[in-house]
């Protein structure tokens, strides 16, 4: 066998870049985010050919003393941790201090510097050769300028692997557009061969940061996204959250950052997920810029080469605040009658999902309200599904085998009519956002007159929305009716599952289950839903407990009680070709206006849309 012998510096160090440098969309970001260390609130970022050619990335920030210039190019030096407790907690968005040294081994590096304290600038060279650099002054000012050429030009192999100039800037547009978005008091720039692609100012105000959001992802995202802002159990979330009316063909528009570091991690995914359960197209993806802050002791971001995944200290209480609070802001958004001028200046989408099913509701600004403002909102409400009826209606779901079966629930009975002028307008001025029924199409949409032009609603999808929350809340007050096993099943689970299944013991009585345990690995199982008697009773107690040992809670049993739900709603509501009276139609309209998430069916698919008197215009040419 061979010797064993040390690697060489230059060896090694071209190693490490390949965990660190896979394209020039990893250098920008691990210089960029030196730059941001080193407390920069401007920074410069120059590219030629993707940044394969050249790359300058130039900052006001504190800068780097002469003595310090050779060591930020050695491996595994750094001033950002000092011990273990440093680790414990870190601040800065680099620590390991590797990716200098990588750089600097596959491409030749200059780096210039002036230090605040100082009257002079110092410059470092280093060309792919080992680490024995010559430090010699230059002219700058305060901060540092690193400039990168030739990247992969004494690798040629790894250099074979690049893709096209474009594809290469793609990517590195994507990374300087997620460190503009962690950080709103910097500014940015950035040209590639001499153009400029992105200028930033700094954000003083959070109509400057919606401005940077909206150059960043799309203005269309911030008309239709909900500011979020919401503390608890010392966390803090706020940012941005799409409406489903602005879901995507994949997920190109989700961003998340834990203390200002962007992060993609299962647990958060998970719950952002969850909270567009309900609401969201299926194969649809959901669009969000969002910023959670914590306690650095509770993260740790050292799970990771690229520092893209981390892990929390209590997962359970990091995923149960996010969906909460998406889910929370998700439902409170309600119509409300737009701003005339608002209404006239919307304009439709070009292309997608949003422009055929949505972009009528693009013209309708949404609002977050936990009671009605408008006074027609409380004359009127549908006749759905009470507290009462929900364990009746739950055990005899099981019954309903036929697409004809429904649980028949009598549509809203409206008795308090605005008087009507003799063009059939309410003479009384205030009229609700999604206006008054003036006829049905086909026994299938319901046309309604507001202020600002034309609404149509499917009656079926809407009232499907308003039974389904109804039956949600009914559950949550009065939990799943369950029946006793003719023979109790005992079943062998884990101690952890065992365990879990005595701690969640009342929770678990709220699903419908009564489970005993019997030994340190043994349970017994006494009771179970009603809607799931014919199911595998082992394998889904199984998957209770271990959701309730991951996420704190059962999600299948969320999910499927959801399912069940839906169905019930499904069933229950208004069919297709059933004649309405026009107090009926008002009266599904101002119970839309008072439900959650009722801008969507429960399958995801759109209510209702409006065609303002601008658009109707144009579609037959008039004042042109």
């Amino acid at each position: 066998m061979k010797r064993i012998e040390v690697l060489s510096p230059r060896l090694a160090n071209q190693i490490a870049a390949g965990e660190v440098v896979e394209r020039p969309a990893n250098v920008v970001k691990e210089l960029v985010e030196n730059s941001l260390d080193a407390g920069a609130n401007r920074i410069e970022i120059d590219i030629e050919q993707g940044g394969v050619k050249l790359i300058r990335i130039r900052d006001n920030g504190f800068g780097i003393e002469k003595g310090d210039l050779p060591l930020s190019l050695s491996r595994h030096a750094t001033s950002k941790i000092k011990d273990l407790d440093d680790l414990e907690s870190v601040q800065s968005l680099g620590f390991r201090g590797e990716a200098l040294a990588s750089i600097a081994s596959v491409s030749r590096l200059v780096l210039s510097s002036h230090e605040q304290e100082s009257d002079e600038a110092w410059q470092v060279q280093a060309e792919g050769r080992d680490m024995a650099t010559d430090v010699k002054p230059c002219a700058h000012p305060v901060g540092t300028t690193i400039e990168m050429r030739d990247l992969f030009f004494n690798t040629p192999a790894r250099r074979k692997f690049l893709r096209t100039e474009k594809t290469e800037f793609n990517h590195l547009e994507e990374v300087v557009k997620r460190m503009a978005l962690s950080r709103y008091d910097v500014s940015f720039q950035l040209r590639h061969n001499q153009k400029v692609i992105h200028s930033l100012r700094p954000c003083t105000s959070e109509f400057d940061q919606e401005k940077r959001v909206a150059s960043l992802l799309s203005p269309q995202f911030m008309k239709e996204a909900v500011r979020i802002d919401m503390e608890g159990a010392g966390l803090k979330l706020w940012g941005w959250v799409g409406l489903p009316t602005f879901s995507r063909s994949q997920a190109d528009m989700q961003y998340f950052f834990v203390n200002g570091r962007i992060v993609r991690d299962k647990l958060v995914a998970h719950a952002i997920r969850q909270a567009y359960q309900d609401v969201l197209y299926h194969g649809r993806h959901s669009a969000f810029v969002l910023y959670l802050e914590l306690d650095p002791a509770l993260v740790d971001v050292n799970v990771h080469p690229t520092k893209h995944e981390v892990r929390f200290r209590d997962g359970r209480l990091v995923h149960d605040f996010l969906f909460r609070s998406l889910h929370r802001a998700l439902g409170e958004v309600r119509p409300e009658a737009p701003a005339p001028e608002a209404a006239l200046s919307a304009q439709p989408q070009a292309s997608g999902i949003a422009a055929g099913e949505f972009a009528g509701q693009n013209n309708m600004p949404l609002h977050q309200a936990a009671s009605p403002t408008n006074p027609w909102q409380q004359n009127y409400s549908a006749n759905t599904a009470q507290p009462g009826q929900v364990r009746e209606q739950m055990a005899a779901y099981g019954q309903l085998h036929s697409e004809g079966a429904a649980l028949s629930q009598p549509m809203p009975n409206a008795s308090a009519m605005p008087t009507m002028d003799i063009h059939g307008n309410p003479q009384d001025q205030v009229v609700p956002p999604l206006g008054f029924a003036i006829a049905q199409l086909h026994g299938i949409y319901i046309l309604s007159q507001n202020e600002h032009g034309m609404v149509v609603v499917d009656m079926h999808a809407a009232h499907e929305r308003i039974t389904y929350e109804r039956l949600k809340t009914a559950y949550d007050e009065q939990g799943i009716p369950s029946q006793p096993l003719l023979v109790p099943e005992t079943i062998h689970v884990s101690q952890q599952q065992a365990d879990i299944a005595e701690q969640h013991g009342q929770e678990l009585v709220k699903l419908g289950f009564q489970l005993e345990r019997l030994g340190p690995e043994s349970l017994v199982i006494r009771q179970m839903p009603i809607l799931l008697r014919n199911a595998n009773s082992e394998s889904l107690v199984v998957k209770v407990l271990e959701d309730y040992r991951q996420h704190g809670d059962s999600r299948h049993m969320t999910e499927f009680r959801n399912e069940v739900l839906s169905s019930m709603a499904c069933h229950g509501s208004v069919r297709a070709n059933r004649q309405l009276t026009i107090a009926e139609m008002n009266g599904l309209l101002r119970d839309m206006e008072i439900t959650e998430r009722s801008g969507q069916c429960n399958h995801g698919r759109p209510t209702w849309t409006q065609l303002s008197m601008k658009e109707l215009d144009k579609l037959f040419m008039r004042g042109q």
